[in-house]
């Protein structure tokens, strides 16, 4: 029993009698909202279409990407016939076809096509892995540049977080997985159709591209005796070395690139750590007169790293077979990778 002084007897009633405590499931509240199968287990959220309005943003810069891989194939295309690796002169002279001879743009069909299949492919691998997993995305967006290879490639925005590990896995390896699988047989064509030019790396061509992993294993097997660098490739091989050019800086481990989603799947602490060291070998690479194009990559990923990364919900780590497609993962970005893909820029 409280003993209370006399200004307080009055509050007696409430210490000797307390309030009953509340009934129990008389009003059930439905805490988790989300629905659930017959077996108990949660159903995905339904998917939902990205914007209508996006899907004819997208398919304005395909026209345009279009428009510009065009001049590309074209300069790969009289490149290809007058035995040069690259023609600084052939690709101006492409530009002013647009308005001169439209017509003559059509040289450079093989090579577009090629390239933006492979790139499209990518694309849609982790479009419908985001899709299968219920991840909010948009559509493939493509990024026209006049450059050499005619485009900077192709992203989507991922609009929701990514909860699982085996879905991060997922939506990062299908784009380059996909993408390889395509180029290949692309990539085999060029090299059966490839001319043999003995001074390919003389310094009077401008460019010289380099020389992927993968090209000296089909040059060895389709083209035996004849070195992989002195080989130039038909303008569906160049495709293809563009499309496994753009494999290999994707599937770079860190940062948000898709070969860091790979590896945050496997280790988050390998990630973290990938993520710091990569940029600083990259720009040891432009250093040690590789392609300077390495200290922007360096500089990309290094500013890429202070992002916010949204963390991992559901922890369950990688099945067997996720881990066979990351040690694949691997092997594609080996085959792939060139110190020195741009000589003499």
């Amino acid at each position: 029993m409280l003993y209370l002084s006399g200004r307080f007897e009055s509050l007696r009633t409430f210490v000797d009698n307390p309030l009953p405590d509340n009934p129990v499931n008389v009003y059930p509240t439905p805490i988790d909202w989300r629905p659930r199968d017959s077996d108990g287990s949660y159903l995905p959220a339904p998917a939902q279409h990205p914007p209508l309005k996006t899907l004819f943003i997208a398919f304005g810069l395909f026209f345009l990407t279009l428009c510009t891989c065009l001049i590309a194939g074209t300069q790969f295309a009289v490149a290809y016939a007058n035995n040069q690796a690259v023609s600084f002169d052939e690709f101006a002279r492409a530009f002013t076809l647009i308005y001169k001879n439209p017509a003559g743009l059509l040289i450079g069909f093989p090579f577009a096509v090629t390239l933006l299949g492979i790139l499209l492919i990518h694309e849609l691998g982790h479009f419908f892995a985001c899709r299968h997993h219920r991840i909010r995305s948009s559509y493939p967006f493509f990024i026209p540049f006049p450059t050499l290879i005619g485009t900077l490639g192709a992203f989507i925005l991922i609009r929701s977080p990514i909860r699982t590990k085996r879905a991060l896995f997922d939506v990062g390896a299908s784009g380059p997985l996909a993408g390889f699988i395509v180029a290949i047989p692309a990539l085999m064509f060029g090299v059966l159709h490839a001319k043999v030019v003995a001074d390919l790396a003389d310094p009077a061509h401008a460019v010289v591209l380099g020389t992927p992993l993968i090209l000296h294993f089909f040059a060895a097997i389709l083209r035996p005796g004849i070195s992989a660098g002195s080989l130039l490739l038909h303008p569906v091989g160049r495709a293809a070395w563009v499309g496994l050019f753009a494999t290999a800086l994707n599937l770079l481990p860190a940062a948000q690139l898709d070969g860091g989603h790979i590896l945050r799947s496997l280790s988050p602490v390998a990630h973290r750590y990938s993520s710091a060291i990569v940029p600083i070998a990259l720009m040891l690479l432009g250093f040690f007169h590789f392609w300077s194009g390495w200290y922007v990559w360096g500089a990309l990923l290094f500013g890429i790293r202070f992002f916010r990364i949204l963390p991992i919900y559901d922890a369950l780590p990688l099945d067997p077979n996720r881990k066979l497609g990351a040690l694949a993962a691997l092997i594609v970005f080996i085959l792939c990778f060139m110190p020195d893909p741009f000589s003499g820029l």
